[in-house]
């Protein structure tokens, strides 16, 4: 009798640890740090970011975090794109790079809240500093575009 309840009760924390771990993963883009502190350590890349400049590809436009302001603490990330000529986004090529030497590729870290409207991530968390990431999108014809953002994390 004993052992049953033991069983029972390693049954039901299995069943608790596996119903956690589904809804964590069925919940698209949910919390979280997006850089680690070992990669915000890392040298700012070189060079300039250029932009290409007009481009047939898909319009793309950083609506969260304010450029303009800093960050405390966890932040919504919210980045929408625009399809141009009437063709739809392909989620698939969304790629998100952390401009650091070398860069980062921080699109596993977004995966589940990549889709063909835009990029929402909720309570991201960063070190703090400043970090540009860079955003590559491309339209199901293979149409890119790209831009940058930056993020500035005060404690």
């Amino acid at each position: 009798m004993i052992a049953q309840k033991e069983a029972l009760k390693v049954n039901r924390r299995v069943l608790t640890a596996l119903v956690a771990l589904g809804l964590s993963q069925a919940l698209p883009g949910f919390a979280g740090p997006i850089i680690t502190e070992k990669e915000a350590a890392l040298p700012v890349a070189k060079g300039e970011l250029k932009t290409r400049g007009i481009s047939r590809g898909p319009g793309i436009k950083v609506v969260s975090p304010d450029p303009s302001a800093a960050v405390r603490g966890a932040f919504d990330i919210q980045v929408n794109f625009e399809p141009r000529g009437g063709n739809k986004i392909d989620p698939n090529s969304v790629r998100i790079m952390y401009l650091r030497s070398p860069a980062v590729d921080l699109t596993p870290r977004l995966k589940n809240g990549i889709t063909e409207t835009g990029i929402l991530y909720s309570k991201a968390e960063v070190p703090q500093g400043e970090h540009t990431l860079r955003i590559v999108v491309k339209d199901i014809e293979g149409r890119e575009s790209s831009s940058t953002m930056t993020i500035n994390a005060q404690k």
